[in-house]
């Protein structure tokens, strides 16, 4: 069973160098029988938590024009008519709010110390009358995490700039409060008692997009979205690359969010982290003596936190069952984690595969190539209706072998230490593999990823995986004992019903032991 990652569609707003595109975030996977030559289409979900910046850098050399047809007639004097049409002048609101904010809006840039050339630039915005700058998390985080690589500048809309100092992070919120070298006019500010906002309410958002120099957009605010871990707000307006970290106001200038991310399979699809988080932030600020001296160690305090409440708000109530062919599986349906099902079933191929698949759309930036916090979960049920045993079974352990847990020469985490077992729950005898990943800047966090088969049909066989990322070592057996008990056999006709729900603290017969010496080889053949 090959799990190939799917393309999603969220982009934080952060810029950095390179080519425009979008890193993943919470993503599904689709399996393939690629040693059958039997790969079925992938369908695509979104996610719709903020990972990766978009990228930015210079951009490529205009091509040649391509001769134009020859026009329809009516067709030139309608497009002259367009191009000469006065554009709409901005609302009001805007320009005075522009006008009025301006001096306290902030670009914030990360530099290599090696001749401070710019490595991604994003927004920020002054609090009041003082040195304090709001901004992104994801904007600060090369040097937040690499201070001896990257150095952190600040540049305003009359071109003045230098160094930030950074005092605080959220990276479970995307936030971070730096100090600069100069204060606010008072436009900006974090009072007790935010703003309260009506669905359809104009926001104002501000920032400098894709190193354009400052802008602000105009759009609507279209309430709380849920099915991350954490709140934000849907702003329905543009957002775009190296606008994170700007601020997003009412028409009275009061801070309603922070901008993080956009959709890039939507129209004007945006989203904003709410200002209740940034005002505990700075809350913390006025508390701290001094900035910590190392903010990887405050990530991975935060990442700690984050996954034993993942853990418990999975954990809180029993796994829900699912009828696959004779088999019942575990999966969670919530407002974090949405699961989806697809079938091959075609005519022309001797077997038919069934997929469920659930997963967190929601996923903690951490850095460019670091993003964790998430649990999935996959089940793949085959069934052969024109092979014979033996070939079944060639298929099926093709299937099962085509897996990829990682790699040693990742810089981010360590190989996968890999054990199996055979073991006999719910009346199933399954195969089960288990890998195990530790951080390597971040202690105390694994990725684990569970891997089984049944063992008891000779032309069906259910395959099933559960990824749990950046977790402790002690919440990742937790989950892999539950998931491995849950798995199960369907009610036989006349016999006693399977109860509809599993208990999730009872510990699974013969869960995967983790002192198990038989080492499993990962597979290469996919994409985790």
């Amino acid at each position: 069973m090959k799990f190939t990652a799917l393309a999603t569609s969220i982009a934080l707003t952060g810029a950095c160098a390179g080519a425009l595109a979008a890193p993943t975030t919470a993503h599904t996977t689709a399996p393939t029988l690629a040693a059958a030559n039997a790969a079925t289409a992938a369908t695509s979900t979104t996610a719709t938590t903020a990972t990766a910046p978009a990228a930015k850098g210079k951009p490529p050399p205009a091509a040649p024009a391509s001769p134009a047809p020859p026009a329809a007639p009516g067709t030139a004097e309608t497009a002259a008519a367009a191009d000469t049409a006065p554009l709409p002048p901005p609302s009001s609101a805007a320009q005075h709010l522009y006008a009025s904010a301006k001096n306290d809006i902030l670009q914030v840039r990360s530099l290599l110390k090696s001749g401070r050339t710019q490595s991604s630039v994003g927004s920020g915005f002054l609090i009041g009358t003082s040195n304090l700058v709001v901004t992104n998390y994801h904007v600060v985080s090369q040097f937040a995490l690499d201070p001896d690589t990257y150095v952190g500048e600040w540049v305003d809309t009359s071109g003045q700039r230098g160094n930030v100092e950074l005092l605080a992070v959220d990276v479970l919120h995307d936030l971070a409060v730096l100090r600069v070298s100069r204060n606010g006019t008072g436009f900006f500010k974090m009072p007790e008692q935010l703003a309260r906002l009506t669905q359809g309410q104009y926001l104002y958002s501000m920032g400098n997009p894709l190193d354009l120099g400052f802008a602000i957009s105009e759009g609507a605010y279209n309430g709380v979205i849920a099915r991350g871990f954490y709140d934000q707000l849907m702003f329905t307006g543009p957002i775009n690359s190296g606008m994170s970290g700007g601020p997003s106001v009412t028409v009275d200038g009061s801070v309603a969010g922070v901008n993080v991310s956009k959709r890039l399979d939507g129209e004007l699809v945006s989203f904003l982290v709410p200002a209740r988080f940034a005002q505990d932030l700075l809350r913390k600020v006025e508390q701290q003596a001094k900035a910590p001296a190392d903010f990887t160690s405050v990530v991975a305090g935060q990442l700690l936190s984050h996954q034993r409440a993942m853990v418990d708000q999975l954990l809180s109530s029993p796994l829900s069952l699912k009828p696959m062919g004779p088999y019942m599986v575990p999966v969670r349906e919530s407002e974090q984690m949405r699961c989806w099902g697809r079938s091959n079933v075609k005519a022309d191929k001797p077997f038919t595969v069934d997929d469920a698949s659930c997963a967190m759309e929601s996923a903690i930036f951490v850095s460019g190539s670091l993003q964790t916090g998430q649990l999935s979960i996959r089940h793949q049920f085959l069934r052969g209706t024109g092979l014979d045993k033996v070939r079944f079974a060639q298929l099926a352990s093709a299937s099962f072998k085509n897996e990829h847990f990682g790699s040693n020469k990742d810089t981010r985490l360590t190989g996968p230490n890999c054990t199996e077992s055979f073991v006999n729950n719910q009346n199933v005898p399954l195969r089960a593999v288990l890998c195990v990943r530790a951080y390597r800047k971040f202690a105390g966090l694994y990725d684990f990823a569970l891997l089984t088969a049944s063992t008891d049909q000779g032309l069906m066989s259910l395959q099933s995986r559960l990824d749990a990322r950046g977790v402790s070592y002690d919440n990742g057996m937790r989950l892999s004992r539950v998931f491995l008990e849950s798995l199960s056999l369907a009610p036989a006709p006349g016999n006693a019903p399977v109860p509809a729900r599993v208990p999730a603290s009872k510990p699974a017969t013969g869960a995967v032991d983790k002192k198990a010496t038989a080492a499993v080889k990962p597979a290469t053949g996919g994409a985790q």
